[in-house]
């Protein structure tokens, strides 16, 4: 058995599940489980392995999200933080960050403020730096000497670099993890007009294992709990 740490870049993965299984009017609805999502991701990688080739039990989940700030949507901030107490209860490691956000200026360059003094936003917050926490955390848990298997979950291609340092360092020290990646499958996506967005792959030359996730993953995946 391969020790598997499952690292989750949980918006890319929440989002690109509502994208292809879903309904992207009301992404709630398609709201993923870390551990769940392992589990399932997991199942399906090792029914799909080859006799002789080794089966991976999960040892891990890391989940990294963005946090709305609590002046500008108080009540995603609530159901982000509620939705984390939960997970990590259930046996995951979640990480948020505050979202960035550009802010309206008047004519004197100054912030706009509101009539509670709060910097008025221009939309909605950003992720920033969830790719290289992502990235750093496969380096780092490749390198543990209780970890035989990384797995990411995410579609950024941003992220390619690091699938082709954790895939070097395997090929250069057999005592570093390999690295595999899970990806959103659907076989009847083009019929409903969508796209299936491809996996996430290492620069040419280097080959690693994906694992296609299909509806039944996706099902298996979901948060049910009403977090309202």
């Amino acid at each position: 058995m391969l020790r598997a740490v499952v690292v989750i870049d949980y918006q890319n993965v929440h989002l690109t599940a509502s994208d292809v299984f879903g309904d992207r009017s009301n992404r709630h609805e398609s709201l993923i489980h870390p551990v769940h999502f392992a589990k399932a991701g997991l199942q399906e990688r090792n029914a799909r392995q080859r006799e002789g080739y080794p089966h991976a039990e999960l040892q891990r989940v890391i989940a990294y999200r963005g946090l709305p700030h609590v002046d500008h949507d108080w009540e995603q901030h609530r159901r982000c933080q509620d939705q984390a107490t939960q997970w990590r209860t259930d046996g995951a490691e979640v990480e948020l960050r505050d979202l960035k956000y550009r802010y309206r200026n008047g004519a004197d360059g100054r912030p706009v403020l509101d009539i509670h003094g709060k910097k008025d936003p221009l939309g909605p917050g950003r992720e920033k730096g969830i790719d290289v926490l992502c990235a750093l955390r496969c380096v780092r848990e490749a390198m543990k000497d209780d970890v035989d298997l990384v797995i990411l979950a995410s579609r950024d291609s941003d992220l390619i670099p690091v699938l082709d340092e954790v895939h070097d360092m395997h090929r250069e020290d057999r005592n570093v993890a390999s690295i595999e990646t899970f990806s959103w499958f659907n076989r009847d996506a083009s019929k409903m007009g969508r796209y299936t967005f491809g996996n996430l792959r290492p620069s040419e030359g280097r080959r690693i294992w994906n694992t296609n996730l299909d509806r039944s993953c996706y099902e298996a995946s979901l948060d049910r709990r009403d977090y309202r």
